[in-house]
Order: structure tokens, then sequence, then C-alpha cells
């Protein structure tokens, strides 16, 4: 790791830091000597912090370069650092907006073995959805899916799969509201997400959330690929599951025979996603996600970064690289937009940090957004968008979301990704289907723990075997063989069809 001194025990990330991060625990008396002229007073646990200087009561604590927070008292070197001592005072970082020039495309773009859509478009899955108007048709969806049984597919080998994606929604929520808004424009880009070969909208027939008004609202039209049913019309649950079946079976049997072809890198569109997330989140997986990322934006690719709240603290970082000022006042807009709308919660923006972050060593939001930033690497920020609004420019890109994974990942593929990497510290289980979930580990004690759910291990970081160049590289090459079709070990276990969560307007949720 470059610009940081480390012992066996503990890694300073920047010359003025006054903390370090112990890579294991530390008891109470053990030295730290020669990196660092301090003695361990209290006992700080694997991944915590530690204090490496005498801080003073209401002096801002420094960790990567920025401000974490303030001193709530007074801390002597060799302390543990955490939620006793260290305080949250709102945001340290600046506003101010700078721009950045593109940087060069590479001349060698690299491919990946995709689905060519006939629109154009490219795929990695090939998968056909079952999507609901509202809560209420969710049994006939899942019914429907059900029929389409490993053994019933074996006729249909180029189909991935038949999924049903239900949600609690559509009823009891106004046309023109933020949440139909965002429900409407979230089923619309699932039903145009080219890893659907076709899709079949369930609907009951009396909710708020019409199939007629959801496709003239979002511009959705119907046709062979996008197939619709209304239950009442239809006479009832039996005879929609049988209608919904057969619908189904004529779209597989149009798309029999596709064949994946080399598709140009610069067709990937990446969600960047992080949860469970732990203090080494920021040291291995998230930086070296961020190599990858300016990587296959080098190739023309896009990556999107997401989770309004976890950017909050660090916003400077990306304000700092935007490609044009409009931009920067784009972002800068969520941002007072979420001020104000956490000032409702009991403790902010400060709430979103979990009671697993903290015991991972991340004490506040402030610490949490400087690693789950890092994720966006160094490229400039090109772009920001509404939630599930539909993906338009390459490069890196801002999408607006709550910071609770399910949800932001579900309005970054409405938004288009084909594909999504998620990196994790303390072991979250999470697929996020038709779009492929890598999941990147940011330690080898929980990569060991939970093998069959991780796929990356970004501890070897952290143990010294790998640097973070490398570990880019290996996590990008993991992206290009997963888009080709590799499964990912969240697809082995089966999971993506609950993950479908559209946002409602709710702080966390």
């Amino acid at each position: 790791m470059t610009d940081a001194a480390s012992t066996a025990r503990v890694l300073r990330l920047a010359p003025d830091d006054h903390v370090g991060i112990a890579l294991e625990g530390l008891e109470a008396g053990t030295s730290l000597s020669p990196a660092f002229p301090v003695t361990v007073r209290t006992a700080v646990p694997a991944g915590h912090k530690v204090a490496l200087v005498d801080i003073a009561e209401g002096e801002r604590v420094r960790r990567l370069g920025q401000p974490i927070g303030v001193a709530a008292a007074s801390i002597a070197a060799g302390d543990h650092v955490h939620e006793h001592n260290l305080a949250y005072p709102g945001t340290l970082a600046s506003r101010a907006v700078a721009t950045r020039d593109p940087l060069p495309l590479a001349n060698d773009i690299a491919t990946f073995e995709g689905y060519r859509r006939a629109d154009g478009r490219a795929a990695t899955r090939n998968y056909i959805g079952v999507l609901t108007t509202v809560n209420c048709s969710a049994r006939v969806a899942r019914l429907i899916a059900q029929h389409f049984t490993p053994e019933v597919l074996r006729a249909w080998p180029s189909i991935d799969g038949v999924m049903p994606l239900t949600h609690a929604s559509g009823c009891s929520i106004s046309d023109g509201t933020p949440s139909m808004d965002m429900l409407r424009r979230t089923l619309a880009g699932y039903a145009r997400h080219p890893n659907f070969v076709g899709v079949l909208i369930v609907g009951l027939g009396c909710e708020d959330n019409q199939i007629d008004r959801l496709c003239s609202e979002t511009g959705l039209e119907l046709g062979d690929t996008i197939r619709s049913l209304t239950i009442q019309d239809l006479g009832g649950t039996t005879a929609s599951v049988r209608a919904g079946i057969a619908a189904v079976e004529a779209m597989m049997a149009a798309a029999a025979g596709q064949e994946r072809e080399p598709i140009p890198v610069s067709e990937l569109v990446v969600g960047l996603q992080c949860g469970g997330s732990d203090s080494f989140s920021g040291l291995s997986a998230n930086p070296a996600l961020g190599v990858a990322v300016d990587r296959l934006v080098a190739q023309g690719g896009t990556a999107i970064l997401s989770e309004t709240p976890e950017i909050y603290g660090a916003e400077n970082l990306l304000l700092q690289r935007v490609a044009d000022e409009s931009v920067g006042r784009e972002l800068i807009d969520l941002l007072e937009w979420w001020d104000g709308y956490t000032a409702k919660e009991p403790h902010g923006f400060d709430h979103n940090a979990s009671p697993g972050n903290r015991a991972g060593g991340l004490t506040t939001i402030l610490e949490k957004s400087l690693g789950a930033v890092a994720k966006g690497g160094t490229t400039p920020l090109n772009a920001v968008y509404r939630y599930a609004e539909a993906i338009t420019k390459s490069g890196l890109v801002f999408m607006d979301s709550p910071g609770f994974d399910p949800v932001s990942a579900t309005g970054q593929v409405a938004s288009g990704a084909n594909l999504i990497v998620f990196t994790t510290g303390r072991g979250s289980c999470f697929g996020c289907r038709p779009a492929p979930s890598l999941k990147l580990a940011t330690n080898t004690p929980l990569f060991e723990r939970m093998r069959e759910d991780m796929d990356i291990n970004c501890g070897l970081i952290l143990d010294g075997l790998a640097t973070i160049p490398e570990m880019g590289g290996t996590i990008l090459d993991s992206m290009i063989r997963t888009a080709s079709g590799e499964q990912t070990a969240s697809e082995v276990l089966g999971y993506g069809d609950d993950e479908f969560a559209p946002w409602h307007i709710n702080a966390w949720t």
C-alpha cells in the first residue's frame, strides 16, 4: 500500500492522520514501536482505530487525510478511538466545485461474450421476467415463474430462468407523487432491461398503478417481448396463471437459439455497491474496485456510484472532479435535499452507519463515506441521475438512492446496469437478478468464513499478498468473465428474486 506506514499490527493511511487502523486485535500494553512511539492504553478490536497522537477535546480527527469527526473528550495516544470519544459534528467537507477533463480512452478495447439485442443494447444474461404492478398480483407472478422448474427449462437451454419481481406497493399512492413516479420508472426500467429477453407484466385490475398508465407515463410499449395480463379480466388466479405460462412460453420460443457474441467492454454498465461495510472496506475492496472502475472507464465503460447518504462528508472528493459545473450543482442539490430530509430522523445523516458498521470499526457516517466514495475510482464524474432514471452517458456517473443496498441496486438495474459489483466487510448475502452480482470480501477471515457467498478475496491486500492495483486488475478480469456467463456465488445460491425493492420515500428504506 502506498502512502502508508505500518507495523504488523497498525496501518496509518496518510502522514497527518491522527489514528491508525488495527489490522488485528490489540491488547492494552502493546507497543507499536518502532513505527510509532505509542503504547496501546486500552484494548482495540481488529479494524478499529487507535490514537497515534494526543488529540485535544473538540479537535478534528483525521483518517485517510480527511476529517471523520471531532474528539468528544481528550484522547491520549494509544487510546481506542470510537463512539465513546469521537463525535459526529455534521459535514466537514467543502462543497466547492472543480472540473476535470476526461481521460483519454485506451487504444485496445477488451471484449466480453454477451447477447446483442435487436435494439443494439448489450446483455450479460438471458432471463424472462414476470413483473407486478401491485402487491396483489405477487402470488400469480410467483406461480407463473414456479412452473418453469429446471426440468422444464431444459427445453430452452439459452434461457437463464424465469424470475418473478414482486413488491409491496402499487396502490394507495397517487399519480404524480414521488413514490409512484419512482415505482413506474423502476418497473419500466426493468421491463426494458437488456438482460430480459421477454417480460410479462401482471396486474390485478383495480390498483392505482394501472398498466395503461404505467405505459403512457414511461413510454413503455407492449408487444411480443413485453406482454401483460390482468387477473380480474381473466377471471382469477388459475386462469391468469395458465395465461401467464402460455405468454412466457411464447416469448421463450421466440428467443430460442440466441447465442453469445463478442461485445466491447465499453458496453458494460456496472452498478457499484457496498454493504455490511467495515473499517477495512476503505482499505482493500473499495479502492481496488476503484482501480477496476478507472480501467473500465478508460475502455469506454460506465460505472454507477449511488447511495447518496453514503457520500455525505466525502462529497468534496467527487465535486473536485466533475465534468462540468452543472454536474457539481446537481450533486449539491441532491445533498441539500437529503440535508433537509434526514433532519426528520433522530440522528440525521449519522444514523446511516449501522450497528454492524460500528462493530466493524466505522464510527461516523463521515468515515463510512470516505470508504464508500473510493469505489468510484479517480475519473471525472460525468452525470447525475434521479433514482431509476435511464443512464445515457458513459464513464463514472451518480444515481440518487438511499443507503440501503437492495433499494439502491434495484434503482441501478432499472437505470441500465447489466452487472453489479458489491463489496462487504461484515458478510452481506445479496444478489440482484437479472444483473449478476459479484461479491468482494474486504478481509480474509470473512472470505474464509463465508466462502460460498464470496467471489473475490480483497483481504489479500491487507495480508500483503497483493497490491491495490493488482487486485483492481483481478476484479476487472472477473467482471468480464461474469459478463460472459460465468456464474457468481449469489447466482449459484439462487439470490435475486427477493432483492427487488423499489424505493419509497423514506430516509433509510
